[in-house]
């Protein structure tokens, strides 16, 4: 048997030529038959020592991903402690985790880079370091490494610089039917916001941490009209003496945890004074807060108030549901989308009515299927500390 016969695929041996085939006989004799079979035995042992790394698995190389701009390459890290969460990187990672210690089979696991900065099973519980106890509760306040509750609270995503969307559902804790049902029903990449007159807080706090949803603490600001119409209890006003509309603002960060920052409620007139905004700025930002503007006025000097401050800023784009109708709800949801595509990203706020939750509960998993990133609203802030 020549070397190109030995070669040659299994299954696809060359025809014989009619010459050849009249000439072979099995009376040819046993000891031809002899000759063909030891041939064939060593034909094959041959195929089979030269294809080396069948015979010998541990000598199957296994590559690792260069480093390359922008990706990156990390080593795995270990199950995030508790109260912690790291943050997402700038862009896009590739993630090689080791086999674990003791594994003989050398599986090699790649995670999700967005499921690295939150353990679900400890996210409700407040980081001790973020804590100030006050006489109303306790307070938000950067730890003395310079951890801030926006960083630590905040849900991961996963960098990329696709078209984004933010959506804030607020008026969660006024009731507890309508609270259980949003939390069970919006995807947890929508944002929490909860009133802070609402009733149990903090066991719904706990709730959306674990169910994956960033959460934020609206602050009832005073409003045209005001009192006639009234935000509620403890609303921070324009009249008010600094250290009145301060312990306001202390009362409703007392009210819970684990939040990352807060969000206007109401407030059109409190929002355009600056000498009202000015306190409030420098108070969440010595505590590590951002600060969500509902859009609802362009005269609203917050934006700017919150960069001078170190205070990382939001600004909605849209109110879906100022029609609580689900076909005009849905075209809100459809215009962020189209912003989204157009300038990378959209903010939208909404209420946790009936309505409004099935809407944007049906609409993201819409969006998300045409390539929409549905993100909390962190990550589309505006960070003075980071550049």
């Amino acid at each position: 048997m020549s070397d190109k016969e030995i070669d040659r695929p299994l299954g696809q041996a060359a025809a014989v030529s009619r010459r050849s085939s009249r000439g072979f006989s099995l009376r040819a004799g046993p000891a031809v038959l002899v000759l063909a079979a030891i041939a064939i035995v060593a034909g094959s042992s041959l195929i089979a020592f030269r294809e080396r790394p069948f015979r010998n698995p541990s000598l199957v190389a296994v590559s690792t991903p260069q480093v390359t701009e922008p990706a990156k390459v990390e080593a795995a890290a270990p199950a995030a402690p508790e109260n912690t969460a790291s943050q997402p990187t700038d862009g896009p990672s590739i993630i090689h985790v080791e086999p674990p210690q003791g594994a003989s089979n050398g599986v090699v696991v790649i995670r999700d880079p967005s499921a690295l900065g939150q353990n679900l099973r400890v996210a409700h519980l407040p980081d001790k370091a973020l804590i100030e106890q006050s006489e109303t509760g306790p307070l938000p306040i950067r730890a003395a490494d310079g951890r801030r509750p926006f960083d630590v609270y905040a849900r991961p995503w996963s960098g990329a610089r696709g078209a984004r969307v933010a959506i804030v559902i607020g008026g969660l804790g006024l009731s507890q039917t309508g609270t259980q049902q949003a939390i069970a029903k919006l995807p947890p990449e929508v944002t929490l916001a909860f009133a802070p007159g609402g009733n149990s807080i903090s066991r719904w706090m706990q709730e959306g941490r674990r169910k994956g949803h960033e959460i934020v603490m609206q602050v009832a600001l005073e409003p045209f009209d005001y009192p006639n119409v009234n935000p509620g209890r403890n609303t921070l006003t324009v009249a008010a003496p600094a250290a009145e509309n301060l312990k306001n603002l202390r009362w409703t960060l007392s009210r819970t945890t684990n939040y990352t920052g807060v969000m206007n409620y109401m407030g059109a007139r409190f929002a355009a004074d600056a000498a009202a905004m000015g306190p409030v700025m420098a108070e969440l930002g010595k505590r590590g807060l951002l600060y969500l503007d509902d859009g609802s006025t362009a005269r609203s000097v917050a934006p700017e108030l919150a960069l001078k401050n170190r205070v990382p800023v939001a600004v909605a784009d849209a109110t879906i549901d100022a029609v609580r109708d689900r076909g005009e709800i849905l075209k809100k949801l459809d215009q962020l989308e189209s912003t989204a595509r157009a300038k990378g990203f959209a903010i939208g706020t909404g209420s946790a009515f009936d309505m409004t939750v099935d809407a944007v509960s049906s609409w993201v998993e819409e969006a998300k299927r045409r390539g929409i990133e549905i993100v909390p609203i962190s990550a589309l802030a505006t960070d003075p500390e980071r550049g």
